[in-house]
């Protein structure tokens, strides 16, 4: 009796486009394929790179492709692909959309090009000139480095470098383009920990060791030495587990450097730094070192959760409340709920650090899904700042100005001590709104319903949603008059103007993204304020972001009140967040800090409880109002955005979904209504906002709705679960 032929293997092959599942193909007969491998496979007319999700018998019933090649490199992870799988399901995403994310250019996946560089021999040569002096002592400095850089920073042409080879002063080596990080040192003795602190990190050291997935808060006042806390968590996962990764994301770039200095000063060696600033190259070695579990210790902003780890034992996020964690545009995510998720796909620890937790962390740490680690006092001789507020209503800054008289007092005193101001005004530009003296008419952006705001440094007015700019006219655009175009209210620029003429002998800088437009000029500025170069520091929200600067002893808040309007449910927690952020850069030291709030409202729950120093009474009443309300994270929100050219269209499309919403126990639906930017980039906007019970599977509910429908062409629909923004 013959036996029948033994069947093909089948790959099932996710690529990274919107496509929705895995195609299959054909495993070539001497093809060793694992679930996980990236391979080339033939898609449509041409040949895309993907990665083989499933591998099973192929019956031959159907004549598949076969699989081209396979790059010979790690495979993705089973805890990569079951948190893309997951994520796809929640975020209402095609599974190919969220590989997008995972798989970078193709270079990646091949070993390091090498370069070729000059390093001194120890012999000099026979004829020695000044030109070639420079070189050498250029490699002396600098070390081995390309002819075209040795000959640039000597000044002097290539041949120089070129003639050395061949005297034998300089020899030719070869190294990979993309080096290996150094591996840290856990056994590197930290700074002495006080009680509080070693606690504490007793606490997330029990947490790593007892294995699998755990979750804590760790939760702390500004200055509580959060950090030094968790470095000791990652430390003794490094003691256990020498090949162990660990993720650190933070919510701000600008962070990174001191971050970066603190982990080399601790561990010995410099971690991986992931953000969209950082050139294709040194991103192309990050993604290679942790595909090929080299890479030890990874900072990074939010995308970094998207990294292709093999051995991830610990995740933190520092500063886990922050807004800049969740993805506003193109694929929509909150990236410290993602952790958690990847987390516990790796079998992985989480530590969420923060001052000011989000009410959605605190609800867990309070049902025990979280184990909850107490800091609530400052180290050494620094004590939290004294918090009061300046009521306008009585204290009205003159017509024209700012800065009210109880504040600008404060600022002389802080500076006769020659000690550092810090004014905070969440605004950018000069003026966030120009308009007519003579009719009225408001500047505002062609490509979305919002006021330009004025930058008085470039001259010009600019949209900050869209990016749309122009030059500030001399005359109004609607009458036409000459000269009656008027700025209203402050921006920070502004407001650093104000200063400048109040103290004319003052340093004054402008900490925001506009003049701190690159890492390397915001990192720059940082410096010289922790330096003691500035003496008045008039800043956006960047400038409440985890900053240490020693002199700074006074902070003033222009505007208290700016972040309370509009209808966002998470206004009151995110202005008591930035707030006590804020405050919390004064005083770290040994000299005392205050914090002044100007404001319209000093009894607003948010502005009473900071100045009471009470945040468990006021994040109680926002969690009982969450709860009334059904709101996250005592319900569900998901928000779906139809958008088209034609208004019209738009309106009716929005219309047919909602006609279609699936009828569904604990499900409420919300519009269609226009958002309060009716029309962005063109593109007129309608929102349907769906509201579940706290054990309804929004996700699962969306996409029923979603295969429901099939959306005309010119019709874009957006899918944000949990959404932060309702603008």
């Amino acid at each position: 009796m013959t036996r029948p032929p033994a069947l093909k293997a089948k790959a099932s092959i996710l690529f990274a486009m919107p496509l929705p599942e895995p195609f299959d193909y054909a495993v070539p007969e001497g093809m060793e394929l694992r679930v996980g491998d990236h391979v080339r496979a033939p898609l449509g007319p041409r040949s895309a790179r993907g990665v083989v999700w499933a591998l099973s018998a192929d019956d031959g019933s159907r004549n598949l492709k076969s699989v081209e090649s396979v790059y010979d490199c790690p495979p993705l992870s089973d805890a990569m692909r079951e948190f893309i799988d997951w994520s796809a399901k929640y975020l209402v995403q095609l599974p190919g959309i969220m590989l997008r994310n995972v798989l970078r250019s193709e270079d990646t996946l091949l070993p390091s090009p090498t370069e070729l560089l000059f390093e001194a021999s120890g012999m000099e040569p026979d004829r020695m000139t000044d030109s070639r002096r420079k070189v050498l002592d250029v490699v002396a400095e600098h070390g081995p480095d390309s002819a075209a850089e040795l000959a640039r920073l000597a000044g002097v042409t290539p041949g120089v470098v070129t003639g050395l080879v061949k005297a034998g002063g300089l020899n030719r080596i070869e190294r990979p383009a993309d080096p290996p990080f150094d591996p840290p040192d856990p056994e590197r003795p930290g700074v002495e920990l006080v009680p509080q602190q070693a606690d504490a990190a007793e606490q997330l050291k029990r947490m790593v060791s007892a294995g699998g997935f755990q979750a804590a808060l760790l939760d702390g006042v500004t200055g509580s030495g959060k950090t030094e806390v968790y470095f000791e968590a990652i430390a003794h996962a490094l003691r256990e587990d020498p090949d162990a990764q660990i993720l650190v994301l933070l919510p701000e770039i600008a962070l990174t450097r001191a971050v970066t200095a603190r982990f080399i000063l601790r561990f010995g060696a410099e971690p991986a730094v992931w953000h969209s600033d950082q050139g294709h190259k040194e991103r192309r070695r990050i993604w290679r070192e942790v595909n090929e579990n080299r890479a030890r210790i990874v900072i990074g902003a939010r995308s970094a959760l998207f990294l292709p780890f093999q051995n991830l034992r610990l995740i933190i996020v520092d500063e886990e409340h922050d807004a800049t964690y969740k993805q506003g545009d193109g694929l929509h995510y909150q990236a410290r709920d993602l952790a958690v998720v990847r987390a516990r796909a790796s079998k992985a620890a989480i530590v969420l650090a923060s001052a000011t937790p989000s009410i959605e962390t605190l609800a867990n740490a309070r049902t025990g899904r979280y184990a909850h680690i107490h800091l609530p006092d400052r180290i050494g001789k620094a004590v939290l700042p004294d918090v009061t507020t300046i009521d306008l209503r009585e204290h009205r800054p003159a017509r024209g100005l700012w800065l009210s008289d109880p504040l600008v007092d404060a600022m002389a005193e802080t500076l006769q001590r020659h000690e550092q101001v810090l004014l905070y005004l969440n605004r950018r530009g000069y003026a966030p709104l120009v308009l007519c003296r003579d009719c009225g008419h408001k500047m505002k952006s062609p490509e979305v319903d919002a006021f330009l705001t004025e930058h008085r440094y470039t001259g010009r007015l600019i949209c900050h949603l869209t990016g749309f700019s122009m030059p500030r006219p001399e005359k109004c655009p609607e009458c036409g008059a000459i000269d009656s175009l008027t700025s209203v209210g402050p921006g920070v620029e502004r407001v650093a103007e104000e200063a400048r003429a109040r103290f004319p002998n003052a340093r004054v800088e402008i900490l925001s993204s506009d003049t701190a437009h690159s890492a390397e000029a915001l990192l720059s500025l940082i410096d010289r304020m922790e330096r003691g170069e500035i003496d008045i520091l008039v800043g956006t929200q960047i400038a409440a972001k985890g900053h240490n600067f020693p002199n700074l002893t006074l902070i003033g808040v222009v505007d208290a009140d700016l972040g309370l309007a509009g209808g966002d449910p998470r206004a009151g927690e995110r202005t008591y967040q930035t707030l006590v952020q804020v405050a919390g850069r004064a005083g770290r030291a040994e000299r005392p800090g205050r914090a002044l709030l100007q404001t319209h409202d000093p009894d607003h729950d948010a502005i009473a409880a900071l100045v009471a120093g009470d945040r468990d009474r006021f994040m109680e009443t926002e969690t009982m109002a969450r709860e009334v309300l059904g709101l996250p994270p005592f319900g569900r929100l998901a928000a779906i955005i139809i958008s088209s050219k034609d208004v019209y269209q738009a309106d009716d499309e929005a219309k047919k979904w909602a006609k279609r919403a699936p009828d569904a126990e604990g499900v409420t639906i919300w519009g269609p209504a226009e958002p309060r930017y009716g029309m962005v980039r063109g593109w007129h906007r309608r929102r349907l906002l769906v509201r579940g019970e706290r054990d309804v599977d929004i996700s699962a509910y969306v996409t029923a709705w979603k295969r429901r429908m099939k959306p005309p062409a010119g019709v874009r629909i957006t899918i944000d679960i949990e959404p932060y923004s309702f603008v």
